[in-house]
């Protein structure tokens, strides 16, 4: 029989994990919101002393996957998305060096998040010409004797600012050194702070999780050590899919976390609307034919069911992570579920509510507009949608697009 009870021990750093939220995050939200780049510097310092809360977990090692991170990441968001993003630790890049990177490289970029003071890492895929289409990279990466040298511009670099000019820290970025060899071709380098030829060339405006530094970078003849290639420094394999192949790891690692992300953001809507009825007199009653309901009451037990559904299929993918499993398929229905449902519970807050969901004096506009984007990044809805379908009907890439 199938046990949904959380263990003791990761139920008290939930709890503590929410209360953190609770006390940390939500104060500020509204804030850091109006106040784009502004840097929550007090906010930051504590964080980077309490690592179980925030993202920084993500890519710290074996301890940093698996459901009890994902517990983590949801109740952090529920607290508010940004803040939570802008958390200091290992963070997107170190995913991509845990999935691609050999000990020895673990060891070397890794260890920087265990003393000093905050760090960010960032990882650096999407350019103007390429979202979803990861064989279109231009960016290119060029051996020149013990070095490679690389040109390009990768857009929508999360914590970019933060991991190249506000801390010692990196970012991992993807380029192609054989443009003929197509998705064969694109590798991982790691772009270490202070590198020459390396800038941040501007920051998003954006229309949420607006605490983040969301970052363009560019690269002008940057100049990194030949070992700075994460994994095997062979161009072309027999499947002719290896650059490919890391780039999706790194999605089967990260995307469980932007679906944990997004039902952090649901939750905390869902509870204000359910609070604010209370508040009104106005129950929900459960156990009663559908058809007997009020049209609120149908509405609220679906958002709670979306919530659920994408809760499960998160932790199922979270878990397989965890245990070292292929999570190809489960961490793409946890994705796309999670910021579908996100997106449409949020949307449904606002409605419920009226006025109340669409002032600036709560914060339920502003978890719709910090939704949307577990719905865009690691992968769009739509692209997740496509390897779902793939993987369950044994269809190719060039069979269903």
């Amino acid at each position: 029989m199938i046990d949904f009870e959380i263990p003791p021990e990761i139920e008290a750093a939930r709890k503590a994990a929410h209360e953190a939220a609770e006390k940390l995050f939500r104060p500020i939200a509204r804030y850091y919101d109006e106040h784009e780049h502004e840097s929550p510097d007090e906010l930051i310092e504590t964080l980077w002393h309490s690592p179980s809360i925030g993202m920084g977990a993500l890519g710290g090692g074996s301890g940093g996957i698996g459901p009890a991170a994902i517990f983590l990441a949801e109740e952090s968001t529920w607290g508010d998305a940004g803040l939570t993003i802008c958390a200091p630790g290992p963070g997107l890049g170190a995913a991509a060096v845990l999935v691609s990177g050999t000990p020895e490289q673990r060891e070397r970029f890794l260890k920087r998040f265990t003393g000093g003071g905050p760090k960010w890492s960032g990882m650096a895929i999407t350019e103007a010409g390429c979202g979803s289409d990861t064989a279109a990279i231009t960016t290119t990466a060029v051996r020149d004797g013990d070095e490679w040298v690389l040109n390009g511009e990768k857009i929508f670099v999360t914590c970019g600012k933060r991991a190249i000019v506000d801390s010692d820290g990196f970012v991992v970025v993807w380029a192609t050194v054989d443009k003929s060899a197509g998705r064969a071709g694109i590798k991982p380098f790691v772009v270490e702070a202070g590198t020459p030829g390396m800038r941040v060339e501007k920051l998003e405006r954006k229309l949420g999780i607006r605490a983040s530094d969301t970052a363009t970078i560019v690269f002008e003849d940057c100049r990194i050590p030949y070992n700075n290639i994460l994994g095997s420094p062979e161009v072309i394999d027999k499947t002719k899919t290896a650059g490919f192949k890391q780039v999706m790891a790194t999605f089967d690692v990260t995307r469980p976390f932007i679906a944990a992300m997004a039902l952090g953001v649901g939750r905390a809507a869902l509870d204000f609307v359910k609070e604010t009825f209370d508040k009104e007199g106005i129950k929900i009653r459960y156990g009663l034919p559908r058809h007997k309901l009020s049209a609120i009451e149908r509405d609220v037990m679906d958002m709670e069911a979306n919530i659920k559904a994408a809760e499960m299929l998160t932790l199922r993918a979270a878990w397989m992570m965890g245990q070292l499993q292929r999570n190809d398929l489960q961490a793409s229905m946890a994705k796309a579920k999670a910021g579908l449902a996100v997106t449409r519970i949020t949307q449904k807050a606002v409605e419920l509510l009226g006025p109340l969901g669409y002032s600036r004096k709560n914060l339920v506009e502003k978890w719709m507009r910090d939704s949307k984007i577990n719905d865009i990044f690691e992968g769009t809805g739509q692209i997740n949608t496509l390897i779902v379908a793939r993987r369950i009907l044994g269809y190719t890439r060039e069979e269903l697009k």
